[in-house]
């Protein structure tokens, strides 16, 4: 529930975690409610980007950099066609936007989109308490939506959690479209939709792909319907364990041996489909500086991430699938959780970060050559 006041940055707000822990601040963006998996993202720039990311359906993201809205919110930046966070919360707002690209101000647009979020509150004592206690159920008030704290309280307990969540298809497009290649086309992808960011099916075109982008309720017949060369499944939000009918999906895929690419969800999807379970992590890596290596080079990427969950696969040996040999081909180089899987024995890989990276870090942007060099070895 939201209301517009042209006077939010004046309107207390207090953001409630579900282990009673409070803070204080001001309204920013739209005065109301909302309610959300509270987690942190670390990236000092494109919140623009994270905010449109479909992937954080039903999340408050807490901006670790002190201070958010410099540049504005312009009309080119978008990852999709809303902004997804359920809730944001910063330190110290910007007053005033100021990049050529703005046309209003990032409060202007969460409060246009109906977006609730405080600002003023001390965001890293909140990151420092969710690195220890782990992501939480949280909810922002302002308004007339603060009431007593013990009621705020109960109502931010009886929220759903995100383990268990099955999300993917309520934020996935309902039509399939098309984005044409760039230039001369070369390849055509079948892209199945379970979240997927705007600049992911850009970055094929760049490489003369032409992508079809499937809903999430796709089937395998309506993938071979366009005589794809490759198939990728994108990044979405909620729990891994509930996405059967993604499962199934490519697993008919891999049972063809089309050329196979996953990103984040799509990821964890494969890491299923090869026999692997998958878990929450305590707090998630979020943000664009996160260290990882490519085992199959040795080579140190930084990198964009927005994951709350992981594959549970061996590192350290090759494991049998039905579907041949497989193995971690990337993993983080802060905690070693994986984030990455390739077949040995066919053409399929999935990475859990984002190659695609708008803003940046553009490390990974390689993934994508190697995707296409996987459908060419098949065509050849």
């Amino acid at each position: 529930m939201t209301t517009s006041t042209r006077g939010a940055a004046k309107t207390p707000a207090v953001l409630v975690l579900e282990d009673g822990r409070i803070f204080r601040g001001r309204a920013y963006g739209a005065v109301g409610e909302t309610f959300g998996e509270a987690v942190f993202s670390t990236g000092m720039t494109g919140y623009q980007e994270t905010l449109t990311d479909p992937s954080y359906d039903r999340q408050i993201v807490v901006a670790t950099a002190p201070q958010i809205g410099n540049t504005g919110w312009n009309d080119e930046d978008d990852e999709s066609g809303r902004i997804w966070v359920s809730g944001y919360v910063v330190r110290d707002p910007a007053r005033v936007p100021s990049n050529w690209r703005a046309k209003r101000s990032l409060d202007d647009e969460l409060e246009r989109q109906g977006v609730v979020g405080i600002s003023g509150i001390d965001t890293r004592a909140l990151t420092r308490h969710l690195r220890e206690r782990g992501s939480m159920r949280a909810g922002i008030f302002s308004g007339a939506a603060v009431a007593a704290e013990p009621e705020l309280l109960a109502r931010v307990q009886a929220q759903p959690h995100m383990k268990g969540a099955s999300l993917y298809e309520e934020v996935a497009t309902k039509e399939a479209y098309v984005v044409p290649a760039v230039g001369e086309k070369k390849f055509t992808v079948a892209a199945v939709d379970l979240g997927i960011k705007g600049m992911t099916p850009h970055r094929m075109a760049e490489r003369g792909i032409e992508v079809h982008v499937l809903p999430a309720t796709a089937t395998a017949d309506d993938i071979y319907a366009v005589s794809p060369d490759g198939v990728f499944f994108s990044n979405g939000p909620g729990d891994p364990a509930t996405a059967d009918g993604p499962v199934a999906l490519m697993t008919a895929v891999l049972e063809r041996r089309t050329p196979l690419f996953g990103i984040c969800f799509g990821n964890q999807i494969l890491g299923r489909a090869l026999g692997f379970g998958t878990y929450k992590l305590k707090y998630g890596h979020r943000g664009i500086n996160q260290p990882v290596q490519d085992r199959t080079t040795g080579k140190v990427e930084v990198t964009a991430h927005n994951h709350g969950f992981a594959v549970d696969a061996p590192l350290d040996q090759v494991s049998d699938t039905k579907f041949g040999r497989a193995e971690v081909s990337h993993v983080c180089l802060n905690d070693d959780v994986v984030e990455g899987l390739q077949l040995l024995d066919q053409p399929a890989f999935s990475v859990q970060y984002h190659p695609e990276a708008a803003a940046g870090p553009h490390d990974a942007a390689y993934l994508f050559d190697r995707f296409v060099s996987l459908m060419e070895g098949q065509r050849a």
